[in-house]
């Protein structure tokens, strides 16, 4: 997952710098502080999905497994458990968008000098942007492992929460009708943190994103641990 979240972040990257100020696009002119917010945001940010699979992976993964009793009889507070891989993901949610923010800046940094583009970490408000790539992935991860719990099914956990993410909310999103509403929902929450704005799509401020998207995982998180510590493994 590490490898596929950094090579999406190349991708895209590469992509973002080719196209920039040309028809079709993928971020406003990355000469101004909205296209290099957007190039960070949307580059380094695509992790958490990923992260998210990854920790879904993990934790519905010992039911199919089978290791999930083994794992219960080590340590009967099933709550306990839990909130370790809660802990455990987030930390590896974290490193992920760290690894994934190096290689950004790798591609970004030298490119965009070629083209004498002024871009620095710390210049046009890209460090808080990067910050808040560091805590969406670690949230996206926190969330997967609550869902993984709560679901309990690897595949169709994975399955249901990548249709939501890239099919079911953008088509929602998008429905200008339903703008009052449609900044509240989990990947919308996730890109109002980061500010990786979409045309169409209303985002709320970073801070109240951020407050919205770890709603979201806390309640999956406790969610998922009471069904677990009522789940029959056997």
């Amino acid at each position: 997952m590490l490898l596929a979240s950094a090579a999406w972040t190349a991708g895209y990257s590469a992509l973002a710098i080719a196209l920039d100020n040309r028809p079709g696009g993928l971020t406003p002119p990355l000469s101004g502080a909205g296209g290099q917010h957007a190039l960070f945001a949307i580059g380094a940010g695509g992790a958490g999905p990923l992260a998210a699979v990854l920790a879904v992976a993990g934790i519905a993964g010992e039911y199919r497994h089978r290791t999930a009793a083994t794992t219960f009889l080590a340590t009967p507070r099933r709550a306990a458990v839990i909130a370790a891989k809660l802990i455990t993901y987030l930390l590896t949610g974290a490193g992920y968008a760290l690894a994934c923010i190096a290689v950004s800046l790798a591609i970004t940094l030298p490119w965009l000098s070629a083209r004498h583009i002024p871009v620095s970490p710390a210049g046009h408000g890209n460090l808080a942007v990067l910050g808040a790539v560091i805590i969406s992935v670690a949230v996206f991860a926190a969330a997967g492992t609550g869902l993984g719990a709560l679901l309990g099914s690897e595949l169709i956990t994975i399955a249901g929460m990548l249709f939501y993410l890239y099919v079911a909310e953008p088509l929602i999103s998008h429905i200008t009708a339903l703008h009052s509403w449609t900044a509240y929902l989990p990947g919308v929450a996730a890109d109002g943190l980061t500010q990786a704005s979409q045309a169409g799509v209303r985002l709320l401020p970073a801070w109240q994103g951020g407050l919205v998207f770890a709603g979201y995982a806390i309640a999956f998180g406790v969610a998922g641990a009471l069904i677990t510590t009522r789940r029959d493994i056997t």
